[in-house]
């Protein structure tokens, strides 16, 4: 008995040696101080609301950062803003905002909000332009001012005074509150940014924020340390003193820490340790999100740039099989864009209404994917180049891959290799157009489809797969003038225009296998998927 005792307490010890070796050596804590150490899966490329389009970074700023409106217990209610007016005809908000205050305690102003929203559609924004400058198209003179039509000056958010700001639209928008709560949204103080344009959200001697908490510490390829902020307007609130937001990438690493009491949240495992937590572990979830998973092709580069080897490679793979036995997650098969949860204006779910377009979600249609194939030069695979699928590094993300690699050489007869990247890198790779195919991944940021759709708007950062569509285009944009379901026939109708063109292959809708310790209490997920600590405790 002794001996496995002593045993037992030797493997521990090596644990935590590797442990420290493999997450850096931990900041000293104070006597009593509550901490709580979640595992954001990798390193942020960006925390600057107005530079930042993943989900890592936006968790940092739905925690450090607040906007005039905040989703809580999936309903909408006034943060920065006390109150709002809207006039008449939809047009004009007007925000009067609450006596709040910035962590190093200047106070938070109508002009932060005015700075930040034309600093993201500053065309010439240091140290690139935003990705994410679109979700701000629907401000009047904000498209045209970041196209370089027009200036920023003629951007319709204005500072009236410290606590009023008044904005003006180009069409009513039903969700125009929705997106106040997101990230591109948020305020920001222009004397800090212009201290170090590039690199001041991840310095703690001059990030300041004016949410639930502030950044302490950036340790690079390690954890991000952020501290309660004795000054965000709900400070009594806010339970935790400290929160360590850990990089460990490896999903079997993170899984071990968690079982061991090293980390308290983590949401991103190993696929085949599913079944086994599932069974075992009562702290395991799987978390509905609103979003997809699925393969960006590149339209300019031969061979995706043919839309019959685009739809070959799409109806050659099986997704039932691969959400069953790849990722075991309870995701779902998808056979279009936009996931479920999203409504139209006749309350119906619009991932249903639209249709499958021609995607079997339980089984491959490998003879048309084959004949698909022939039509466009390559008989039985024969001539097809040799092309890379690249990823982000992530066993989940190499585990798929790697199924869908075996079944277009068993369906189709080609050869595929396969390149993982280290997630800031791979992110500019995609951006800039530098491969054939993309792993990719998108959550919706609002409860409507046009969080999904307008990413194939030429001129959307994000349209990574390189798609230049003016038919499209004027589809989402002349959907935004109008309302009800004839509103919804232009999104139906541009995204069928999409699919019809398999610019994405859609594999399956997105859930969230994750695992919450028991002791973490009254933490929140937005329906969008975002993680907010702001009331969360420690029991």
């Amino acid at each position: 008995m002794f001996k496995k005792s002593l045993a037992f307490i030797l493997v521990v010890i090596l644990f935590v040696t590797a442990l420290t070796g493999c997450t850096g050596n931990k900041p000293e804590e104070k006597k009593g101080e509550v901490v709580l150490r979640w595992n954001i899966s990798s390193e942020p490329k960006t925390i600057d609301p107005q530079l930042n389009s993943a989900s890592d970074g936006g968790h940092i700023i739905n925690n450090t950062f607040e906007g005039l409106m905040r989703e809580r217990d999936g309903k909408l209610e006034k943060a920065m803003a006390e109150s709002y007016d809207v006039s008449d005809d939809g047009l004009t908000y007007t925000f009067h905002l609450r006596d709040a205050k910035w962590s190093d305690g200047k106070p938070v102003r109508a002009q932060d909000f005015e700075y930040a929203w034309k600093r993201a559609l500053d065309p010439n924004l240091v140290p690139e332009p935003s990705e994410y400058a679109f979700q701000l198209f629907y401000i009047k003179g904000a498209q045209d001012a970041y196209e370089g039509k027009g200036s920023l000056d003629d951007v319709a958010v204005k500072a009236i005074d410290d606590k009023t700001l008044e904005v003006t639209l180009n069409a009513p928008t039903a969700y125009f509150l929705n997106l106040t709560t997101f990230y591109t949204y948020m305020p920001v103080r222009k004397d800090m940014v212009e201290k170090d344009p590039k690199g001041w959200a991840r310095n703690p001697e001059i990030a300041v924020s004016n949410g639930p908490f502030k950044l302490a510490d950036y340790i690079m390829g390690d954890r991000i340390i952020l501290e309660k902020n004795e000054n965000y307007w709900k400070a009594d609130d806010v339970k935790i003193d400290k929160i360590e937001a850990l990089m460990i990438v490896e999903q079997s690493t993170a899984l071990t820490a968690y079982e061991a009491g090293e980390i308290d949240i983590i949401d991103d495992l190993p696929t085949q340790e599913i079944p086994r937590l599932k069974a075992e572990n009562p702290t395991f979830m799987i978390w509905p999100e609103v979003g997809t998973y699925y393969y960006i092709f590149n339209v300019t580069k031969a061979p995706t740039d043919d839309v019959r080897v685009r739809k070959a490679l799409s109806l050659a793979i099986d997704r039932k099989a691969i959400v069953e036995k790849v990722t075991k997650g309870g995701q779902i098969p998808a056979t279009g864009f936009t996931p479920p949860g999203l409504l139209d204006a006749e309350g119906k779910e619009f991932q249903k209404v639209a249709g499958d377009y021609g995607i079997d979600p339980n089984a491959a249609k490998v003879e048309e994917a084959k004949k698909l194939l022939a039509e466009a030069g390559y008989p039985n695979g024969e001539g097809f180049p040799e092309i890379e699928v690249i990823y982000n590094t992530s066993e989940s993300h190499k585990a798929v891959a790697e199924a869908i690699q075996a079944m277009w050489k068993e369906n189709l007869g080609i050869d595929v290799k396969l390149a993982n990247q280290e997630w800031a890198v791979f992110q500019d790779t995609r951006h800039q157009g530098n491969f054939s195919i993309a792993r990719a991944g998108w959550l919706g940021d609002y409860a409507d489809p046009m969080t999904m759709l307008d990413l194939w708007l030429s001129y959307s950062g994000n349209n990574d797969a390189q798609w230049n569509s003016p038919k499209y285009d004027k589809l989402i944009e002349d959907s935004k003038i109008l309302t009800g379901q004839e509103r919804f026939k232009l999104l139906y109708d541009a995204q069928k225009l999409m699919m019809d063109e398999m610019i994405v292959m859609p594999i399956y809708y997105y859930t969230r296998p994750q695992m919450v310790s028991e002791h973490v209490k009254n933490w929140e997920k937005t329906k969008m998927g975002h993680w907010f600590f702001g009331r969360a405790y420690i029991e």
